[in-house]
């Protein structure tokens, strides 16, 4: 086979598999646009709920920023600080074990500034808590693994913050506090962001566009050559 023929079936190929490969992506960027509306749908849905016991709730993964409450006893010896970036700032989230009756359940009880990361109030005896569920945060944030040896927490692992601090048997959730203030100022609950990034047809319509520019090339390519003469 000469060059020139090779490089003739290489060029419709190349086309070829982009148009399948492109167009693949499309379909599956319309799925994901599928599962983020049911998403968005379902939390706003939860949000709009009037606060159940956390005892209750299940399933989980369809139940996330749903209102709950859960009274018990704070155990503040076995507190976790998970750094955490909010809208006031660097700082950290303060997750406390609440021992129920229930069993226990981790609480972020909410945000302290970078400076100030022991200047948490710590409230004694029983105490009602009221938030939004939430689904634990598995490994650490993107390129900032947790690292329980080292006491550095960049995501709310609850598993993870369990064995760390030897805690035994946790719920599988945590519950992000609410807006009620704490006993001098910190933490600061109710900073909870609900709110979800939806570019997926964005994503589907490039990749459509490009399966499309793909078949125009295969199509240029199978042509038969043209050459003009005319001056």
């Amino acid at each position: 086979m000469t060059r020139g023929r090779a490089a003739r079936l290489v060029l419709p190929a190349l086309c070829l598999i982009g148009a399948v490969g492109f167009g693949a992506l499309g379909f599956w960027q319309v799925e994901r646009l599928r599962w983020k509306l049911d998403l968005i749908e379902r939390v706003e849905v939860n949000l709009r709920q009037a606060p159940v016991p956390a005892a209750s709730v299940s399933p989980l993964p369809q139940l996330e920023y749903r209102p709950v409450w859960t009274s018990g006893t704070f155990l503040h010896d076995r507190a976790t600080l998970v750094q955490a970036l909010t809208e006031r700032g660097a700082g950290y989230w303060v997750m406390t074990p609440l021992q129920t009756d229930a069993g226990l359940i981790l609480i972020n009880r909410g945000f302290v500034p970078e400076g100030r990361r022991n200047g948490a109030s710590w409230p004694d005896g029983k105490v009602r808590v009221e938030g939004l569920l939430r689904l634990s945060e598995p490994q650490g944030r993107f390129l900032r693994a947790n690292r329980p040896d080292k006491g550095l927490w960049y995501s709310r692992d609850v598993p993870a913050i369990a064995r760390a601090r030897d805690l035994g048997p946790v719920r599988p959730f945590f519950i992000d506090a609410g807006a009620t203030p704490n006993s001098g100022g910190l933490p600061i609950g109710g900073l909870t962001i609900v709110r979800f990034r939806n570019a997926h047809l964005i994503y589907a319509l490039v990749w459509f566009g490009l399966a499309g520019l793909s078949i125009l090339g295969l199509w240029l390519t199978v042509q038969p050559a043209r050459v003009n003469w005319s001056i």
